[in-house]
């Protein structure tokens, strides 16, 4: 097998079409592994459009379409590629949104579903394991019966990111994962990206420009459907290249 140094996933001139209206132009880029990568742009720019491509979250919706490649290293499986059953994908990109929407089960039954419906053994450990990952066993270890929706909002978000990490995924996705949380919980889900790089690759769509800068290694910025600039964060915020960075990072437009 060919080992690609440290790429996890790479993005080949991508287009996406709801309908005929097209909402990303031939997007390449690489995504690193044991790193975040952050997407930033103003609204309605693609970000989230982009980020869904990845787990196919398009083929609920009838005459979405895509065009180009998403290949998953390291067995070189394009995800976009129509023939390959999204489920199969989900299994292996998981997905947290930007509302915490855990299942109206009890905490338990919440890190257990995916286990149970791929028929995983050692479901119990796998659920410790998960919630340990999340940081949220100590807060939930002695109410695992307890349902879903008694957590706080912080909580519940870190308990939809146990339910994506159980099944052992290889990308995590976060779609603006802290814009409904408070700021302690906001800091305590950012912690968790620092420690979560380490096993998975994560991508995260965010409006905030200070927790790109805080927590991702890699930012893209999207504007009107295109790639504008790809690269560090830090390079990108302090010596951005294009000129239209510049001016999403410091105000001038967004």
């Amino acid at each position: 097998m060919v080992k690609h140094n440290g790429i996890k996933a790479e993005v080949k001139n991508l287009n996406f079409y709801y309908g005929t209206k097209q909402a990303l132009k031939n997007i390449s880029l690489t995504i690193p592994e044991k790193k975040v990568t952050a997407f930033i742009g103003p609204s309605g720019c693609g970000k989230t459009t982009y980020l869904r491509c990845f787990n196919r979250m398009h083929d609920l919706y009838a005459g979405n379409r895509y065009e180009g490649k998403i290949i998953l290293h390291p067995d070189g499986v394009n995800i976009v590629d129509l023939n390959l059953d999204p489920i199969e994908v989900r299994m292996r990109i998981g997905m947290v949104f930007q509302k915490p929407n855990p299942f109206p089960k009890s905490i338990y039954e919440n890190v257990a579903y995916g286990l149970k419906i791929r028929g995983l053994k050692g479901v119990s450990e796998k659920v410790e394991k998960a919630l340990k990952e999340a940081a949220l066993w100590d807060e939930a270890k002695d109410r695992l019966n307890d349902h879903a929706f008694n957590l706080s909002g912080g909580q519940q978000q870190r308990l939809c990111i146990a339910r994506a990490l159980a099944t052992n995924p290889e990308i995590l996705l976060f779609d603006e994962p802290t814009s409904a949380l408070d700021p302690i919980a906001t800091a305590k889900i950012e912690e968790l990206f620092t420690q979560l790089k380490e096993r998975v690759a994560i991508i995260i769509v965010t409006h905030n420009m200070q927790q790109a800068a805080r927590v991702a290694d890699k930012t893209a910025f999207l504007y009107l459907g295109e790639l504008i600039e790809y690269g560090d964060t830090k390079t990108l915020f302090t010596n951005p290249k294009e000129k239209r960075t510049e001016d999403y990072i410091t105000g001038r437009f967004g």
